[in-house]
């Protein structure tokens, strides 16, 4: 499986899950850290102007320890619909 992070400058962060590895809220969280990383290093100064974060509702993403880690390092998200079948986030 693969991760990709995108924002209006290009892709920060690719990140490869080893197969047959699956994503649970704690291995979430481990790449939250590689893009705030990824963020640091590729786009000075963005995470002093704010971080608008957006992901779906899967489990992973709104577990409390996922929201926890959120919170903490001051990212904002938008609120996801349920389910639309016609659009895609980045619509």
């Amino acid at each position: 499986m693969c991760t990709v992070f995108w924002d209006r400058q290009g892709i920060p962060l690719v990140e490869f899950l080893p197969r047959g590895e699956t994503i649970n809220a704690v291995r979430y969280c481990e790449t939250l850290r590689k893009l705030r990383s990824a963020i640091q290093n590729k786009r000075q100064g963005m995470l002093s102007q704010g971080i608008v974060f957006l992901h779906d509702n899967a489990r992973p993403h709104s577990a409390g320890v996922t929201q926890n880690f959120i919170q903490q390092f001051g990212l904002e998200q938008f609120d996801h619909p349920p389910y639309s079948p016609d659009l895609a986030p980045s619509d």
